[in-house]
């Protein structure tokens, strides 16, 4: 096959299809959330970040290889200047079916015009408690209000809208039933996620999702399973009578979901990771600054990283055994 041709031939040694691909576009945040970026941390430099012209360049490459959909991560997307018009550029390019973006909402009142405009298709909100101290001894900072009206314009909005909470026992387990509550009269999910031992998320146990779908069974005796799809991942989803949304459960430690997996992540500083659990990747962003290479002839390796990366994708994670993860590096560092 001539490699300048468009493919859908996009799957991994396993068979799976892989047409998904979460783009950091930054390493700052505006929060300091304990189990993810605490105080102290040292940050690259600006120069290290791919730039949106090399972004939309990969995408494009890419897009030639079968990736449909994209979630933009950080860090925090929305505090890097420019990010709802990259969206907007990215959707432009043939072959992408979907953008959406993840956000722990600070900056989302402010941004949504922007990013309506620009045609997001899905808005992942980060919410781990309703508690305003408790938030603050989570994320460094009292923004829970500003959060909580966030959620209800990206709702008003007719944007598809996501909420992401990383259960950890102890902090917030208390508060299952009034989290999952939100989707009781709101047209949105709610997604309980089992903290992964990645970074600093390896000093937080995490509750098993299985108890807390139990929890809210004896709840909501009318708890039963949603087949509707609901976006681009691994989220099992249960809808409840009464409710507008639903709960989702995003179960990555007691539950592989790898046979299924569809994805890879784009670190802000250009390496291709196969695997969030190990330290593997690919350097992109060394083709992309290339000095003598025509914006052809980058496309042309870029896509043939793609494909040497589907070979590399590993069969499984090993998040159930600590000492087999190879990946040291904290999630700012790779994105969300």
């Amino acid at each position: 096959m001539n490699i300048t041709e468009k493919t859908e031939n996009n799957r991994d040694s396993q068979g799976r299809r892989i047409d998904y691909l979460r783009i950091s576009v930054t390493d700052r945040c505006n929060l300091r959330c304990c189990y993810c970026m605490p105080k102290g941390i040292k940050l690259c430099e600006h120069s290290d970040i791919l730039s949106f012209e090399e972004i939309e360049s990969v995408v494009r490459a890419f897009s030639k290889e079968g990736i449909r959909r994209l979630k933009i991560t950080g860090g925090e997307p929305l505090v890097r200047i420019g990010c709802p018009e990259l969206i907007g550029r990215l959707k432009a390019i043939e072959g992408i079916e979907e953008v959406s973006i993840t956000t722990n909402g600070v900056l989302l009142r402010e941004k949504l015009p922007e990013l309506k405009k620009a045609g997001v298709d899905g808005i992942n909100i980060s919410l781990d408690t309703l508690d305003r101290e408790k938030y603050e001894r989570i994320a460094g900072f009292d923004r829970l209000g500003e959060v909580l009206s966030a959620i209800d314009e990206a709702v008003a909005s007719g944007i598809r809208t996501k909420i992401n909470t990383a259960v950890m026992k102890g902090i917030n387990t208390d508060e299952i039933k009034a989290l999952a509550e939100l989707a009781k009269d709101r047209d949105m999910d709610v997604r309980f996620i089992e903290m992964m031992p990645i970074g600093f998320g390896t000093d937080f146990d995490t509750a098993d999702n299985e108890e807390i779908l139990e929890r809210l069974k004896a709840e909501y005796p009318t708890l039963s399973p949603d087949e509707s799809r609901h976006g681009n991942g691994p989220a099992v989803y249960y809808r409840a009578e009464g409710f507008k949304g639903s709960i989702g459960f995003i179960s990555a430690v007691s539950k592989k979901f790898c046979e299924s997996c569809n994805r890879m992540r784009l670190t802000s500083t250009g390496v291709l990771k196969y695997c969030l659990c190990f330290e593997d990747g690919t350097d992109i962003k060394s083709i992309l600054r290339r000095e003598g290479l025509s914006e052809s002839e980058k496309e042309l390796l870029l896509r043939e990283e793609f494909r040497k990366a589907l070979e590399k994708k590993p069969k499984e994670h090993c998040f159930e055994d600590k000492n087999k993860i190879s990946e040291k590096k904290e999630m700012f560092r790779i994105g969300g």
